[in-house]
């Protein structure tokens, strides 16, 4: 139970700050650009954002200490790629097809959710650390 919790906390933080960085740093100059999209009172539900990285952060976390086998980094990369791979494609070319947003922002939302899951994954594998037992190699 402790390394799920911390790995909740520390998967949340992580998925909390790449989220600033993409989301703000990176494209936020692509995101004035197009505001018309954007719903006028939104920062007003920005705590909906938090809400749900926590949510899911913790749900990434318990899916991958079920199939947790102890064997590295390796291991976390791979459910990350996994997860990232299932979760960024809906979001990124749903909302493509459902929003009128330029395609290359459709593909960077998607390329860019990947690698937060892919972090999101190594962190997760970092936490859980690698079994010494034989059974993990």
């Amino acid at each position: 139970m402790k390394k799920l919790l911390l790995g909740w906390l520390a998967v949340f933080v992580t998925i909390s700050v790449s989220n600033y960085v993409i989301h703000n740093l990176i494209l936020g100059s692509t995101y004035e650009q197009i505001k018309e999209v954007f719903r006028p009172d939104m920062m007003d539900k920005m705590w909906i954002i938090s809400l749900v990285t926590a949510i899911q952060s913790f749900f990434l976390v318990l899916i991958f200490s079920k199939g947790y086998r102890g064997t590295g980094i390796f291991e976390g990369v791979r459910f990350g790629f996994y997860a990232g791979f299932l979760v960024a494609t809906g979001m990124a070319y749903g909302s493509y097809a459902t929003y009128a947003i330029p395609y290359p922002l459709a593909m960077q939302w998607f390329v860019y959710g990947v690698a937060q899951y892919l972090l999101s994954g190594v962190v997760a594998a970092i936490v859980y650390g690698k079994s010494s037992s034989p059974a993990a190699s």
